[in-house]
C-alpha cells in the first residue's frame, strides 16, 4: 500500500522547494512521485516539425522523492506521517499517525 497517492496533498521537506505545499498529480514509479509546482525546471527543446512542436526553453515538473515530501494535515496545518490501520473487516486505511484520524482520499 503506497502511503503517499495521486491526488493527496503534500508539503515539501527537503530541497530548494522546502516548506512549499503542492498536490500530488502522478506517481512515476514506487519511489517517486510528480507534485504540481514543485521541483520545477527548465528544459531546452528541439524543435519537431513531424508532431507540430517548436523548440525553445519550457518549464517542466520533474519527480521528487517520496520520502522528501509528507502528507499535509488540515487539522493541525501541518506535515504528518502516514500509519496503516486495520479494520475489523480487514481493510487497510491510512491514518495520519499523530492523530489517528483516517486520510480522506
Amino acid at each position: 500500500m503506497n502511503k503517499i497517492r495521486k491526488g493527496d496533498q503534500v508539503i515539501v521537506l527537503t530541497g530548494r522547494d522546502k516548506g512549499k505545499r503542492g498536490t500530488v498529480s502522478r506517481r512515476v514509479d514506487d519511489a517517486h512521485v510528480v507534485v504540481e509546482g514543485i521541483n520545477v525546471v527548465k528544459k531546452h527543446v528541439k524543435p519537431n516539425p513531424m508532431k507540430g512542436t517548436t523548440g525553445g526553453v519550457i518549464d517542466k515538473t520533474m519527480p521528487i522523492h517520496q520520502s522528501n515530501v509528507a502528507i499535509f494535515n488540515p487539522a493541525t496545518g501541518k506535515a504528518d506521517r502516514v500509519g496503516v490501520k486495520v479494520l475489523a473487516d480487514a481493510t487497510k486505511v491510512r491514518v495520519f499517525r499523530s492523530s489517528g484520524d483516517e486520510i480522506k482520499a
